[in-house]
């Protein structure tokens, strides 16, 4: 049980551009929730380093290998029937990166259909409830850049910079065009995801949003 006006069973979303700090928030909200969390797929991606190589050949192998694992990740939320808090929103799968490589010519019109294809059908299904409330994190570009190079994954020190500045461009088109469920917006530079204080200030909102939603029912 939560200590929260939250339903032991809400699913929390987290959404933003890469190295915004989406797993360290995940992870320590979801213990002060006495929520479960669950994580993006990224160790043992037998097509993440070969991605980040060359785009073009390996783009639509990875997006079709993350819908796979992510369809695998809500089935097992769903199923459950706890509360979850997840690192990365499903959304920005079809939203952002396929569209991305897509627009950028390294995915084909045949490949970018049958994956949106597949992505419609999936969140069709019973297994795709809505989230309770999607953070997003943002922060400025400078910043961004600074944390990645921090984390030191030598296969994203070494992407082009203007993969990263069409990246951050496309997660703010994005999100202003999001309806799918209420949106918390946070500043990477306006929190300590370490602080207990911190997280209990975001719990406060999540708390007022999902409150505004059950008067709006």
């Amino acid at each position: 049980m939560n200590d929260t006006t939250l339903p032991n069973n809400a699913l929390i979303t987290l959404a933003g551009t890469v190295g915004v700090g989406k797993s360290t928030l995940t992870k320590n909200l979801a213990n002060a929730l006495h929520f479960k969390a669950s994580y993006e797929k990224v160790d043992g991606n037998p097509y993440l380093e070969d991605y980040y190589s060359n785009f073009k050949q390996w783009s639509f192998h990875l997006q079709i290998y993350f819908l796979a694992e992510r369809f695998k990740q809500q089935k097992a939320m769903f199923e459950s029937g706890y509360g979850y808090v997840q690192d990365r929103s499903i959304y920005e799968d079809v939203g952002i990166f396929a569209k991305l490589q897509y627009d950028q010519g390294n995915m084909t019109d045949r490949d970018f259909d049958t994956y949106s294809s597949l992505f419609e059908a999936m969140t069709l299904s019973p297994y795709f409830p809505k989230p309770d409330v999607l953070i997003y994190l943002d922060g400025s570009l400078e910043k961004i850049i600074e944390r990645i190079n921090m984390r030191g994954r030598k296969m994203e020190i070494e992407t082009p910079i203007k993969f990263w500045e069409d990246l951050y461009e496309r997660y703010h088109n994005w999100i202003n065009e999001f309806t799918v469920c209420p949106i918390l917006r946070l500043d990477i530079e306006t929190y300590d995801s370490r602080d207990p204080d911190s997280i209990s200030a975001i719990i406060k909102e999540i708390e007022k949003i999902t409150a505004k939603e059950l008067v709006l029912k």
